[in-house]
């Protein structure tokens, strides 16, 4: 299947070059910053990381309650609703494969970060505890 980006970057291949240079920039800033702090902080640092939303879990909880919505609103209200959740079931497809889909821009523009970033700067942040 080479016509589909690899699992681990699609979402950094389709999102722009200004905002991943932010979050990599933002991942050093924040190391150094850990570089010189005690354990305790930079243990701190690593649970608030573990608590961090990438955009896997933004975009499914998003997604997964406009296809809800969209339901509820189409059994209750006007079948037209259904639609909803289609559109929003077509995204999350596209997604999966592409690695893209219309709302992402905003999603990334939100600085949220992929599991990848989060996990480079937890790795990093690990490194200084050793």
């Amino acid at each position: 299947m080479g016509f589909l980006p690899p699992t681990s970057k699609r979402v950094q291949f389709n999102t722009s070059e200004r905002i991943n240079e932010k979050f990599a920039l933002e991942t050093q800033l924040n190391i150094e910053r850990y570089r010189y702090e005690d354990q305790k902080e930079i243990m701190r640092r690593i649970e608030a990381l573990d608590q961090e939303w990438d955009t896997e879990r933004v975009l499914e909880a998003s997604a997964s309650s406009f296809i809800l919505l969209g339901t509820i609103l189409g059994l209750t209200s006007h079948k037209r609703w259904h639609l909803l959740s289609g559109v929003v079931g077509y995204f999350l497809l596209q997604h999966s494969l592409q690695g893209w889909c219309p709302p992402l821009p905003l999603i990334r523009e939100l600085g949220i970060r992929t599991a990848n970033e989060i996990n480079e700067e937890r790795n990093a942040l690990q490194t200084l505890l050793h």
